[in-house]
């Protein structure tokens, strides 16, 4: 069993940054590839970037590329989505999600192991 628990989310004016941590527990927390998600109100959850378990690949949605960088300590069992140049279409709950498959970490994969409990971004213009 793996528990997320997600951190750092709040209110930030359009331009700020904001970084999310999902603290990790569980003994093989460190062999799960890891992933952002979001859903704003009346939408669906969408992807947002996901990390490999060991050799640091990541990938990134579109609409994000090029403001957020996902890491991850495996050390601290944590991963990390830092967010530049937020936009007010970025507000939504953000979740963090492990899965022993990377490629599952996608929007509408079914079956993805483990999800947080969220925690919410809001971006005022």
């Amino acid at each position: 069993q793996v528990q997320l628990v997600e951190s750092g989310g709040g209110l930030v004016q359009a331009g700020g940054s904001l970084r999310l941590s999902c603290a990790a527990s569980g003994r093989t927390a460190s062999t799960y590839a890891m992933g952002w998600f979001r859903q704003a109100p009346g939408k669906e959850r969408e992807f947002v970037a996901r990390i490999s378990a060991s050799n640091g690949f990541t990938y990134y949605a579109d609409s994000v590329k090029g403001r957020f960088t996902i890491s991850r300590d495996n050390a601290k069992n944590t991963v990390y989505l830092q967010m530049n140049s937020l936009k007010p279409e970025d507000t939504a709950v953000y979740y963090c999600a492990a899965d022993a498959s990377y490629s599952r970490l996608r929007s509408g994969a079914s079956g993805i192991d483990y999800w947080g409990q969220g925690t919410q971004v809001t971006v005022s213009s």
